[in-house]
């Protein structure tokens, strides 16, 4: 009877692995490596911050003027420095005229934009 399985203390995995992070709804995959994310912009503010992270939207208040496509541009420059990514990563999904837009991140996880979103909120 000297074949118990050998104990190598992977009998907690459970505990260690936190269980599916619930992300809010505003974020979403939408290939292996491009996150949506859903954005209800405040152009014309004093300074580009992100506002809030709810289930509905991203509240970013972006400092351009909604005209002449100044405030998606600024949009899209702000989200790009917040997650860290090169512009080029960072296209207006739909929107453009609307103040509720989707933003498409290419080469991201729905983490790392779920972090960069929640440290750009704290400070």
């Amino acid at each position: 009877m000297g074949m118990a399985p050998a104990k190598k203390g992977k009998t907690k995995t459970e505990t260690s692995q936190p269980k599916e992070y619930e992300f809010p709804a505003c974020l979403r995959s939408i290939s292996p490596s491009s996150v949506a994310i859903t954005i209800h912009a405040k152009p014309g503010s004093k300074l580009s911050s992100i506002t809030d992270v709810s289930d509905e939207a991203v509240g970013v208040q972006i400092d351009a003027p909604a005209r002449d496509g100044e405030a998606n541009s600024a949009l899209l420059d702000f989200i790009s420095s917040v997650i860290g990514v090169k512009k080029r990563q960072v296209s207006l999904g739909s929107g453009s005229k609307s103040r509720d837009k989707v933003v498409i991140v290419q080469d991201v996880t729905l983490q790392s934009v779920f972090d960069a979103l929640n440290r750009a909120v704290k400070s």
